[in-house]
């Protein structure tokens, strides 16, 4: 298995899977039957191909595994570079996993449009899978950003009565934060000239540039947590979504805030980090208490998974900065 790029297989054959529906002609029930089969059968490959990577991981090492390196832009020094850590093959198997569980949600609860949600669903996977094993800065906004895309038209489509005011308050709440995170990376690269996350990870920022990188990255990634009090999309989100698309939400997009701060604010930016722990307790604190408070009267399901959900991740987020084994294992398993 040394020799086969399974992270790129893992990556890219949902996208494949994407493609092949594309190309299905015929009767509007025909097209829907095997749109369904193509989707789930790709995605239980994927599940396959991601319990190879979890099996022949080394749990010995702390170090990148599995690494895939080509130059994309020369002159910048950019690559696509992959590869995972102890951190991102827990993600990218709860990412793989979850999907055929969503397919088969939706089996027969979407009736219209099979053909584009199904292709939604697997570009949403090749998205998140690849967000998770990025090591190159400008790859991993790509995948990062491009997360919103179909999520936004899975909500704005599939959803509820209020599908397109909650598709859009997603994406210009996440959207707005990134910009800010998109502006944090030119002024790394900047500095280190370089978008290589392995080697950034090993540079030391200077302490007043820190605070400032930590605070763009913050914004973008309480965004996605989400932390009280940018956590008002999430509500919306998943009482408008279809069942499989809240999954999604509550189980990997959430994930995305917590991974940003575990893979670089905590580890590239430890002095800005410190600094401003007492503000991200605050924030969890308030999170954790006012939103458990606030699930307790809700009536609609979805609403109260997602206000608990706030609050669970505000948990997650108190872990990561306790700066600590036992709170970082805790938030990685939470």
């Amino acid at each position: 298995m040394s020799n086969l790029p399974i992270l790129s297989l893992v990556t890219f054959l949902p996208l494949i899977g994407a493609l092949a529906i594309l190309i299905i002609k015929g009767e509007k029930k025909v097209v829907a039957r095997n749109a369904r089969a193509t989707a789930l059968w790709t995605s239980l490959i994927t599940f396959g191909l991601s319990l190879m990577l979890w099996t022949g991981f080394d749990r010995t090492s702390a170090g990148f595994q599995f690494i895939e390196k080509h130059l994309w832009i020369e002159n910048l020094g950019i690559g696509y570079h992959m590869g995972v850590d102890g951190i991102s093959v827990l993600f990218v198997l709860l990412s793989t996993l979850l999907t055929p569980i969503c397919i088969l949600a939706s089996w027969d609860a979407i009736k219209s449009r099979v053909k584009e949600y199904m292709i939604a669903f697997l570009v949403l996977e090749t998205l998140m899978v690849g967000m998770f094993c990025a090591l190159d800065f400008v790859l991993f906004y790509i995948f990062f950003e491009g997360v919103l895309i179909p999520m936004f038209l899975i909500i704005g489509v599939w959803g509820g009565q209020r599908r397109v005011y909650a598709a859009f308050k997603f994406f210009l709440y996440t959207l707005t934060g990134s910009v800010l995170m998109l502006l944090a990376i030119l002024a790394v690269y900047l500095q280190a000239e370089t978008t290589d996350i392995p080697t950034l990870l090993d540079f030391s920022f200077p302490a007043n540039i820190q605070n400032w990188l930590w605070l763009a990255f913050f914004a973008s990634f309480a965004v996605k947590v989400p932390m009280w009090p940018v956590h008002t999309w999430l509500p919306d989100a998943h009482v408008e979504a279809p069942t499989a698309g809240s999954v999604i939400l509550a189980g990997v997009l959430l994930k995305m805030g917590a991974y940003g701060f575990l893979r670089f604010s905590v580890p590239m930016l430890p002095v800005a980090s410190e600094f401003f722990t007492p503000l991200v307790f605050g924030l969890s604190i308030i999170a954790v208490i006012y939103t458990s408070l606030v699930a307790l009267v809700q009536l609609d399901m979805k609403k109260l998974i997602a206000y608990s959900s706030v609050a669970h991740m505000g948990f997650v987020t108190l872990g990561i900065f306790t700066f600590n084994q036992q709170g970082v294992t805790g938030a990685i398993f939470q």
